[in-house]
């Protein structure tokens, strides 16, 4: 419940009277009813009114009582002014408003209904995604210090003292089946506001890891690590983005899964949430397989890839005398039908050239991409790894030599290094260096049987491989059975990856997605929801920027407006009485013309509430 102004005028003079009003839900939406009509009220009796208007979680619907004030006017010893309880201000205000715009709240409340809780569990989700926008830390942070250093406490009207961690953990167990709502409701709600069409579907996977051992989920598994952490356990996250990078979807998989396992699976889940539309999917290399492309077609289904490198030496003619197309400075492109590809080669025993696995079919086209800063950044890679692979090769050839030098002083006492020893230091060398190993052929020699020598390590360069290093240098391909596009169009859909890369990077490092710290499967699926919903306000937000003329990345923007503060005003009177004000601080002139272009107004002033 809460209180409403209503000004009825009598003979030109207006006169403010009040109405209790209560909220209720009815088969046609919320509605309003007035429970009682309270006349004209002075400030006190309406706080009175307004305390009583508290329902029976002692919560407080926000943004209530926001009503211009007359000035009241009081003696001041100015000498005992003091200001308590700063606390942030900016941060979680601009959070919830955005989770606002996005309906969030709405969604909360009818998805999880109330029950014998002491507090809603829509409030205590917004808790969570909000301290995950502002503060990004674990459930245990968030209520020991990160609430009470916050306004949630005034803008939800939710003491600290009923912050808890096992009540946040417990939202995240409520949170959790709502998840598909939650991805439907976000994908219709944002394309609505910004007027957004999914044609382009961005595809791609990525790995977080647990600190701890996660014996009690089954998806935490040891696996290619993203995050350089092979020693510990960890979950694989497919996600799915527009062209602007806004969340479509996501799935969480075994920590062990393979790329390109994960494919038909994650668009059968799309499709079957949005319906069959007329999309184009886009992948990197690391999706790729003969079974992929195939199910992609049998379904009618347009996308465009990124080819394996293999590929690219059945187009070793074009790159030499293509024709190519500029479509900006530095990047070049050319299309290759499927039938330009020469036959594959095959080696004296009659085994086929390696790392062909999937092949082209006659619907599909290639396009061929040479960029000359990706030569330069791949020429400048593959000489530093020569270098280090040939001063490696150089210390083994020493190392053997000088053995063999004490081996023949001490009448051959001592060890000599044996044939597997030094293929194993060269194999690890060549490893530790892959992007350059295949320019060298190196050759272990054992020893002579009729000589003391222990064995001995040559090595020579392969010309014909750097000569086709040095031609592929900087270039990729890509496939796609889209034939109505031009090549540079096609390049711009698959460049668009990049947005779902940004998504990944925004979640690990702004949101903190990694490590995660909970040991079971459902709060570990429930963190990386929370992560999910934050990332969407976080994109959402960078639309509202970009319509405003700041850009489409939101991070300096919030981050300037978090740096807005609260704080209590208090001023002893002369009757020897504080009058106690929560003021928020005047923004600085920069945060002021932020709050412009964005259409935002600051409230002037809280209500202190007694809980």
């Amino acid at each position: 419940m809460y209180l409403r102004r209503c000004g009825k005028t009598r003979s030109g003079a207006e006169q403010k009277h009040w109405q209790l009003v209560e909220s209720v839900r009815t088969e046609r939406g919320p509605r309003q009813r007035v429970v009682a009509y309270l006349g004209s009220m002075d400030e006190p009796a309406r706080e009175g009114i307004r305390l009583g208007a508290l329902d029976k979680t002692g919560v407080l619907q926000r943004q209530l009582f926001d009503e211009d004030l007359e000035p009241e006017w009081a003696v001041i010893d100015t000498k005992r002014v003091r200001v308590e309880r700063s606390r942030d201000f900016g941060g979680s205000w601009l959070a919830l408003k955005i989770l606002d715009i996005l309906g969030l709240s709405e969604l909360f409340e009818a998805a999880i209904p109330s029950g014998r809780e002491d507090v809603p569990w829509s409030i205590m989700a917004l808790v969570l995604i909000v301290c995950r926008l502002c503060y990004p830390s674990s459930e245990l942070r968030i209520s020991e210090c990160l609430y009470e250093r916050s306004a949630l406490e005034d803008l939800l009207g939710l003491p600290a003292d009923k912050i808890n961690d096992d009540r946040l953990y417990r939202a995240l167990d409520r949170l959790l089946p709502h998840k598909e709502a939650l991805e439907r409701h976000l994908k219709e709600k944002i394309g609505t506001l910004f007027n957004l069409e999914y044609d382009l579907m961005l595809y791609d996977v990525t790995s977080t890891y647990i600190e701890g051992i996660g014996a009690d989920n089954e998806q935490m598994l040891h696996g290619y690590s993203r995050d350089q952490r092979a020693d510990c356990r960890q979950v694989c996250i497919a996600l799915v983005v527009s062209r602007c990078g806004l969340p479509l979807g996501y799935e969480v998989f075994d920590g062990n899964r393979a790329d390109v396992s994960t494919v038909e699976e994650i668009v059968t889940k799309i499709e079957k949430q949005y319906g069959v539309a007329d999309r184009i999917w886009v992948m990197d290399r690391g999706m790729v397989s003969q079974k992929n492309i195939d199910f992609l077609q049998q379904g009618g289904r347009r996308y465009i890839l990124g080819a394996s490198r293999s590929l690219l030496k059945q187009y070793e003619r074009a790159l030499l005398d293509g024709q190519w197309t500029a479509i900006k400075d530095g990047l070049d492109v050319q299309l290759c039908p499927a039938s330009a590809m020469r036959p594959r080669q095959q080696d004296p025993q009659g085994q086929s050239e390696p790392g062909l696995e999937e092949q082209s079919t006659p619907a599909e086209t290639f396009v061929l991409c040479r960029s000359r800063d990706r030569k330069a950044k791949e020429k400048a890679m593959i000489e530093k790894f020569e270098a280090r692979i040939e001063e490696g090769l150089v210390k083994i050839a020493e190392s053997c030599a000088k053995a063999n030098t004490q081996q023949q002083g001490a009448r051959q006492k001592g060890r000599k290094p044996g044939v597997s020893e030094l293929e194993r230091r060269i194999g690890a060398l060549l490893s530790k260096n892959s992007r350059a190993r295949r320019l060298f052929k190196v050759v272990v020699h054992p020893p002579d049987a009729k000589s003391a020598d222990g064995p001995v390590v040559t090595w020579e360069k392969d010309e014909q491989k750097r000569a086709w290093c040095e031609l592929s240098e900087g270039c990729y391909l890509l496939r796609t059975n889209i034939s109505d596009w031009k090549p540079e169009d096609l390049w711009s859909a698959y460049i668009q990856l990049t947005e779902a890369e940004s998504a990944f990077q925004i979640q690990k490092n702004d949101l903190k997605l990694r490590p995660i710290w909970h040991q079971t499967a459902e709060r570990t699926k429930a963190h990386i929801l929370i992560c999910f919903l934050a990332y969407a306000a976080w994109k959402t937000f960078g639309q509202i920027c970009k319509a405003a003329g700041l850009g489409d990345e939101p991070r300096q923007v919030f981050e300037e407006i978090a740096q807005i503060r609260m704080a209590d005003v208090i001023m002893r009177t002369t009757t020897g009485v504080d009058i106690r004000r929560r003021c928020i601080i005047e923004p600085s002139k920069a945060q002021k013309v932020l709050l412009d272009r964005l259409h935002l107004r600051l409230p002037k002033q809280l209500r202190i509430l007694e809980m």
